[in-house]
C-alpha cells in the first residue's frame, strides 16, 4: 500500500509538470467559485432563519390583521430585530395599504408603476414562501444590500404581507479582496447584462464583461451558461484561465479569473505535502482496518453468544457461562442460586396480542430481570418464554429473597407494546449449586421447582426441595 501511493504520488507530479494549466483550469478556479459560493449561502442561512421567524411572529401576524393601528408599534418591533440580529435594515410591506414599514419609521407606499418595488409585486406573485435578492436598500439608495424577503401570512394562509431583513455586502466584498490579495486572481459577479455589479476595491478591469479583450468572444456564453470553464488567450499571449458559475440568489454570474501560470516551485511543495497527506492515509487507512476488524471480531462474538431479541446470553455457551460462575463460587467457598423462570399465560398474550407485542413483552420481562441483578449475576434466554438465572454468592434464604424480588418487579411492571401496555407475572423455581453438584442435576431442580410453581396457581416462587432438605418450599 505504501509503495503503491509513493508511485502514484511521482507519477503525479511529474504529470501535473506537464497539465499545470488543466489543472487550475479545471480543478484550482472551480474550487475557488465553490468556496465563495458556500461562503455566500452560510452567511445567508442566518437571516433567513431571522426573516422566517419574523414572519411567524405573531405579533406582525395580529398587528396586520388588527388593521396596522399604532405604526410606531412596528416600527420598533423592526428596530429591535435590526439591532439586536446586526442586520443593515429590517422591513415590513403591508399587501393591504402597500405601506412600506423600515426600522427607520414608515418610509412610503410601493406601487408597481415606481421600478424600485419591482421587487414586492415579483416576490408576492412568485409561489416560494421566500426569495434573495441584491437591490439598492430603500432607506439608503447609495448602499446595495442582500434582502431576505419572506412572505407574512395569516391563519387561513392569506397573504398579509412581506418582512424580511437585509444584509451589507461588505462582507462578500471583503472576501473577494482576500482571494485577489491571497491567490492573484480576480474575483466579482456581473449580471444578466455582462455589467460588473460587485468586485475587490483593487480590481482595475473594464465594467463590462463585453470590453474585456480576453473575454469579449465567450461573453455570452458567460451569460447564458449556469457554469462553465475557459482558457483563453490575452493580447500579450499569456494565458487566461476563467471559471463561472450562476448564482441563483443573486441572479448574478461569480466569474474567477487568473492570468498566467502559477509558481512552478508550488509543485515542490504539492509533492511534499502529497507524501505526507500518503502517509497519513496509510496511518488512517491501517488504523481503520485494525478497528474495523476489531469490531467485526466483537459483533461475531456477541450473535454468537448473545439472544437477539434481549440481550441475554444464549444456550450455545450458557455451560461455559456456568462453569466459570462454579468455579469462582468454588474458590470463595459459597453457592451460586439457579433459577428458572416462565412468563406465565404467555401463549394466550400471543393469541391476544400477536407475535410481535410477545416479542417485546419478553424483551420487556428480561430487562426487568436484568435490573434486578447484580454486576456478577447473569441472565441466560432458556428458550421461548424461559429465562435462567444464575447468581453467585447466594444462600437460600437471599436465593428466595432475589427470585421473589424479580416476580414482584415482573408482577407490578406495565410493559410498553407500541400503542398499549401490557401486563403479566411470572413463576419462579429456584435451586442452589455447590462447588461439586452436577449442572444438569441442578437445573433439572430448578426446573421441577418451576413446575411446582405454575402447578401451584402461577405468579409464585418455589424453591427446589433437594437444594436445601431442612427448609420448606414457598414464597407466594
Amino acid at each position: 500500500m505504501v509503495a503503491g501511493f509513493l508511485l502514484t504520488s511521482l507519477v503525479s507530479y511529474w504529470v501535473a509538470r506537464d497539465s499545470l494549466s488543466q489543472q487550475l483550469a479545471e480543478t484550482t478556479l472551480p474550487l475557488t467559485s465553490d468556496n465563495i459560493y458556500s461562503e455566500i449561502q452560510q452567511d445567508l442561512l442566518r437571516p433567513i432563519l431571522i426573516s422566517a421567524q419574523m414572519a411567524h411572529d405573531t405579533f406582525v401576524r395580529d398587528w396586520a390583521i388588527e388593521g396596522e393601528v399604532e405604526s410606531e408599534r412596528m416600527v420598533r418591533f423592526l428596530a429591535e430585530i435590526k439591532e439586536r440580529n446586526g442586520t443593515v435594515s429590517s422591513f415590513f410591506v403591508s399587501d393591504r395599504t402597500r405601506h412600506y414599514y423600515h426600522a427607520d419609521g414608515l418610509l412610503r407606499q410601493v406601487s408597481p408603476d415606481e421600478p424600485a418595488d419591482a421587487w414586492y409585486f415579483a416576490t408576492r406573485g412568485t409561489p416560494p414562501e421566500f426569495e434573495v435578492n441584491v437591490d439598492w436598500d430603500t432607506a439608503d439608495r447609495t448602499r446595495l444590500t442582500i434582502f431576505i424577503n419572506h412572505k407574512v401570512r395569516d391563519f387561513s394562509g392569506r397573504l398579509l404581507g412581506i418582512t424580511g431583513v437585509g444584509l451589507s455586502m461588505d462582507k462578500v466584498k471583503a472576501m473577494l479582496e482576500t482571494y485577489r490579495a491571497r491567490y492573484g486572481r480576480d474575483v466579482l459577479f456581473v449580471n444578466e447584462t455582462g455589467e460588473v455589479t460587485l468586485h475587490a476595491d483593487s480590481f482595475e478591469g473594464p465594467t463590462r464583461l463585453q470590453d474585456w479583450p480576453a473575454l469579449r468572444g465567450v461573453a455570452t456564453k458567460i451569460l447564458t451558461s449556469p457554469s462553465t470553464s475557459f482558457t483563453l488567450e490575452a493580447e500579450d499571449g499569456e494565458p487566461v484561465y476563467v471559471n463561472t458559475r450562476l448564482v441563483p440568489e443573486f441572479g448574478w454570474h461569480l466569474l474567477v479569473v487568473q492570468r498566467g501560470d502559477p509558481a512552478q516551485d508550488r509543485l515542490d511543495n504539492t509533492l511534499l505535502l502529497t507524501l505526507l497527506l500518503c502517509a497519513v492515509i496509510t496511518a488512517v487507512v491501517l488504523a481503520l482496518a485494525h478497528w474495523t476488524l476489531r469490531g467485526y471480531q466483537r459483533r461475531l462474538e456477541e450473535m454468537a453468544s448473545t439472544d437477539k431479541l434481549t440481550g441475554a446470553i444464549n444456550r450455545q455457551v450458557f455451560d461455559h457461562v456456568y462453569d466459570d460462575s462454579a468455579r469462582a463460587v468454588a474458590r470463595r467457598g459459597t453457592r451460586m442460586a439457579v433459577m428458572l423462570l416462565d412468563i406465565d399465560h404467555f401463549k394466550a398474550i400471543n393469541d391476544t396480542h400477536g407475535h410481535q407485542v410477545g416479542d417485546r413483552v419478553i424483551a420487556g420481562v428480561a430487562d426487568i430481570i436484568r435490573n434486578a441483578l447484580g454486576p456478577a449475576d447473569r441472565l441466560c434466554r432458556w428458550g421461548g418464554e424461559e429465562f435462567l438465572i444464575l447468581a453467585p454468592d447466594h444462600d437460600a434464604e437471599s436465593a428466595l429473597h432475589l427470585a421473589e424480588d424479580i416476580r414482584r418487579r415482573i408482577a407490578g411492571a406495565s410493559i410498553p407494546c407500541g400503542d398499549r401496555s401490557v401486563s403479566t407475572t411470572a413463576s419462579l423455581g429456584v435451586a442452589l449449586a455447590g462447588a461439586r453438584d452436577d449442572q444438569d442435576a441442578v437445573v433439572k431442580q430448578a426446573d421441577d421447582a418451576l413446575y411446582r410453581a405454575k402447578g401451584a396457581g402461577r405468579d409464585r416462587v418455589e424453591r427446589a426441595v433437594a437444594a436445601e432438605p431442612e427448609a420448606e418450599t414457598a414464597c407466594a
